[in-house]
């Protein structure tokens, strides 16, 4: 190998490395479902999905670390936490295009109640699938329920049906349940997966959530067998 290039090398897995701490440090505390394990899970599935897809592996797995950093949920507004990040970036030994590249994949690749536009670069299509990925599955579920509890929404409520067509704001701040996130999101997911292998992995973890949805209504409703 030569030696520039193991250079680079080794530069790209410093950043990583601070990357990993960075976020370890900001969502360490996280109870909603977005805590540094989170992060950790779609920063390896990012890794997965961009050999496979060839994209950039390095660009992948550093913008799924820092990408719910800069999640509006978790502070003051969408425009702080970018701000976070990009003072972040600008620390580092990373390119002015590739820290430009992050920034456009982490601050378009949110579900946004369904209202972003698709990803432009094969790298936010890859962050974008590994994030939807942990939404979709028996962990979503869990998360699913985890969420619901730090917003203070009920399990579920038969007189509050699910939402169709919302706004963003509406999307985030409407009244819900976890049950009806199901149907407002998660389901959704599968379908608006990017790459071809992440649409393999979705396939098979949607039809995990259909019949945990299947199995909770009937216990519900008081008719499993």
């Amino acid at each position: 190998m030569p030696e520039q290039q193991q250079q680079q090398q080794q530069q790209q897995q410093m950043v990583l490395e601070a990357a990993e701490q960075f976020a370890r440090t900001e969502l360490g505390g996280d109870t909603s479902g977005h805590d540094w394990w989170h992060v950790h899970r779609v920063a390896q599935m990012a890794e997965r999905i961009a050999k496979q897809e060839g994209a950039n592996v390095f660009l992948c797995v550093l913008a799924a670390l820092l990408h719910d950093v800069a999640d509006e949920k978790l502070n003051p507004s969408k425009e702080a936490g970018l701000l976070k990040v990009e003072g972040w970036l600008e620390g580092q030994s990373l390119g002015e295009a590739d820290s430009a590249h992050v920034m456009e994949i982490i601050s378009t690749m949110s579900y946004n109640g369904g209202q972003n536009p698709p990803m432009r670069t094969i790298e936010g299509r890859v962050v974008q699938d590994a994030d939807r990925l942990d939404a979709i599955g028996a962990i979503a579920i869990a998360r699913c329920f985890t969420y619901a509890g730090w917003k203070g929404d009920a399990m579920y409520d038969p007189a509050l049906p699910p939402r169709d067509a919302m706004t963003p704001k509406e999307y985030r701040e409407g009244r819900s349940t976890a049950i009806n996130h199901f149907y407002e999101k998660l389901l959704k997911l599968k379908d608006r997966i990017n790459t071809p292998s992440a649409k393999q992995i979705a396939e098979a973890r949607h039809q995990y959530l259909e019949a945990y949805l299947k199995q909770f209504m009937q216990e519900w409703e008081g008719t499993d067998s």
